[in-house]
């Protein structure tokens, strides 16, 4: 683990922007209702982590956990020693290519060790971030997937089970900076009528409004954990236009506000 640890560490120093991130913090952190925008696997490097309302979920350190979308799940990273450290990989639907997703059903989780191979494949993938183009980025994305299924985890097959109308939508809304769009806009650029929108949204149990919260709250949630951006920052960042609104609307959704997250970050 020391190895991924330091090649990670390094790529930190180096990069600004990472197709890949790294949560830390120095005290434990319990965060409510975490939205997962798209299928994301958390490899914990250093404590422990565990998910759902009863913590029944739990990833100790040498293990990963491979989550599927989910618009609300809880969390608690819990440091041992000095930190809680975990490598953060998100996938998008095109990284599933090839892969037989239309035989399975999909799942909302599932856990495995970082085996000597896993632990080389991810080095090899933060190694590559400061030359690879996005095509190659992608490539060694697949090549992640395909090497989990032939580790005999055949439940990477379900965590994508198909493109949804809210992954769609959530790059749309970070791309528009978080602002208000039309239904007429979001139309278009999927090239479908608004009652083939409304009806799918309806079937995937959301909304308009509810992925543009989701989406700017989880993208906040991401810059205190990842930058030192101060509290404003973030806010104008997230198309907030009040600082107290998003400090009451982070609060309200995951149980802290950023100061206090931002806290569990610092050593005392």
């Amino acid at each position: 683990m020391e190895k991924l640890h330091k090649k990670i560490n390094e790529r930190l120093r180096q990069n600004s922007e990472l197709p890949f991130s790294v949560y830390t913090s120095a005290h434990e952190q319990m965060l409510l209702n975490v939205p997962i925008a798209k299928p994301l696997l958390i490899s914990v490097i250093n404590g422990d982590k565990e998910l759902g309302k009863c913590s029944d979920i739990q990833c100790a350190a040498g293990q990963f956990v491979f989550l599927s979308d989910n618009p609300a799940i809880d969390m608690r990273n819990i440091p041992k020693d000095s930190e809680y450290f975990a490598l953060l990989i998100e996938f998008e639907p095109s990284d599933f290519s090839g892969m037989p997703l239309e035989h399975a059903n999909q799942l909302n989780y599932f856990i495995g060790d970082l085996v000597s191979d896993l632990k080389a494949c991810l080095e090899q993938f933060v190694d590559c971030v400061s030359w690879a183009t996005q095509e190659i980025l992608s490539s060694r994305k697949r090549e992640i997937l395909n090497l989990l299924y032939s580790l005999g985890h055949k439940e990477v097959l379900s965590i994508m089970a198909g493109l949804k109308i809210s992954h769609q939508l959530h790059d749309l809304f970070h791309e528009k900076g978080f602002q208000d769009i039309t239904a007429d806009y979001i139309c278009r650029r999927l090239a479908m009528s608004e009652s083939t929108l409304r009806r799918r949204l309806k079937a995937e149990g959301t909304s308009i409004q509810d992925i543009k919260d989701r989406s700017r709250l989880g993208h906040a949630l991401h810059l205190l954990q990842t930058t030192t951006y101060p509290i404003g920052i973030v806010s104008d960042k997230c198309g907030y236009h009040s600082q107290s609104r998003f400090t009451n609307r982070f609060k309200k959704h995951f149980g802290l506000t950023p100061t206090e997250l931002k806290k569990t970050k610092l050593t005392e």
